[in-house]
């Protein structure tokens, strides 16, 4: 198993099974590798079944480290209202929870999850002290729900796949920019 993830190959329940198979065919021990066999082998052992796939995986530790160190000093320069971390996240308002509860004997079927989604641009300083107006797009150019609305509490752009593009970021950096043109701040993204 350790050979496996040390070559981020998945190893799923049949190949766990297969493995004690052949092992107990080496040592010629009668076996069946039973679900409950499973069940008991994982937990005597602390084996969890886990998601391996994201972005994780692609960070080189070393890289962060150096980073983490210059990002330290380089702070040091600047008072912690000056410091902002800007980050985005995705907000699927249409989709429902994918699991529920409901009767044993009873079938549940749902439909697939709405891909409706806005982006939100968050920025806020170190000490919690300022909050920058957030930056929502979505994928229409002028909503409806926008209709009879004169001031609104967020930026709003938008695109065809409401996401977050170079031009809209640059944009609201350079928005950002001119109003703390007096300021000596520090950004993180």
């Amino acid at each position: 198993m350790r050979q496996c993830r040390g070559q981020n190959i998945p190893m799923g329940s049949s190949l766990l099974k297969e493995k004690a198979k052949a092992f107990a065919k080496e040592l010629g021990i009668e076996f069946s590798a039973s679900e409950g066999w499973l069940t008991n082998f994982k937990k005597r052992n602390g084996i969890v079944f886990k998601k391996m796939c994201g972005e994780s995986s692609s960070v080189d530790i070393n890289v962060c480290s150096k980073r983490q160190n210059s990002l330290s000093d380089l702070l040091k320069e600047y008072e912690p209202r000056n410091i902002f971390n800007t980050d985005e996240t995705g907000l699927f308002f249409k989709c429902l929870p994918e699991n529920t509860f409901t009767f044993k004997k009873e079938k549940c079927h749902g439909g697939k999850n709405s891909k409706n989604r806005l982006t939100i641009l968050l920025a806020v300083n170190m000490d919690g002290s300022e909050k920058i107006t957030p930056l929502v797009i979505g994928k229409s150019a002028k909503p409806r729900c926008f209709k009879d609305i004169n001031s609104f509490p967020t930026k709003y752009r938008s695109n065809k796949k409401a996401w977050m593009t170079n031009e809209l970021f640059n944009e609201w950096l350079v928005s950002l920019n001119s109003d703390m043109k007096k300021r000596k701040i520090f950004s993180y993204f």
